[in-house]
């Protein structure tokens, strides 16, 4: 029987609806979780929850006030939650899919630790919509999505107490493994919206500068996100 692809999404408690928000019933991550769900039922969905991990001893890291999500740091823990073994998938919540996850599969290699999307650019805006600071360093938004080969040595690497003490940039920048073994996913899998534009469709907007569930927001592919909230 095929194992079923795993996949982790970030969650934060925050984003159930606080009062910058529309008056939504479902969070980022749920529409996040039905899109993927729209083109493949087969898969494993599992909420990265940042209360869980900390009340099982398994995150200890002290709160970062600069963290921008609960998943800032959590997600390098996806390798040890999937025992080590196989290939398993993060990605942030504010993610829409318009194709079949299982597409990632086509750019997996074994003989690599990790696979994303190699983002080269300046982000356009000074801040997010949440007012926090919007910083540029190498590598950003690679994190955002990565698909991990979760037996390679350099995946086994990133223990609890790793992820749970070592820096941001050792983390974010993937210094835990060496750049040939890092693996490129095309642009398209991860599409920031407001500084890719929107004459092409992707098949992966990330709503990384916000999105509809926002009061204020006005961005691009509105009516791809909300037509999904509305299937919910």
């Amino acid at each position: 029987m095929k194992e079923k692809l795993k996949i982790y999404i970030g969650y934060d408690r925050g984003q159930d609806s606080p009062p910058r928000y529309n008056e939504i019933t479902n969070s980022p991550y749920e529409v996040c979780k039905k899109s993927i769900e729209k083109y493949n039922s087969d898969i494993e969905i599992v909420p990265l929850k940042l209360n869980e991990l900390i009340d099982n001893n398994i995150y200890t890291r002290p709160v970062d006030p600069g963290a921008t999500t609960e998943f800032t740091y959590s997600r390098f823990l996806v390798p040890y939650l999937n025992n080590y073994k196989g290939k398993a998938v993060f990605m942030d919540s504010d993610f829409l899919w318009q194709c079949d996850i299982e597409e990632l599969l086509e750019f997996y290699n074994s003989e690599l630790s990790v696979m994303c999307v190699q983002h080269d650019y300046v982000p356009k805006q000074a801040t997010k919509m949440d007012g926090i600071k919007q910083f540029n360093y190498p590598r950003k938004n690679w994190s955002s999505l990565m698909l991990f080969n979760c037996e390679h040595p350099d995946c086994k690497t990133l223990t609890p107490d790793i992820v749970s003490t070592e820096t941001p940039q050792y983390l974010h920048r993937m210094n835990w493994t060496s750049d040939k073994l890092i693996g490129k996913i095309p642009l398209e899998y991860n599409w920031l919206e407001g500084d890719y534009g929107s004459s092409v469709e992707p098949k992966v907007i990330h709503y990384t500068n916000g999105g509809p569930w926002y009061k204020t927001w006005d961005g691009d592919f509105r009516t791809n996100w909300t037509d999904i909230y509305d299937s919910i």
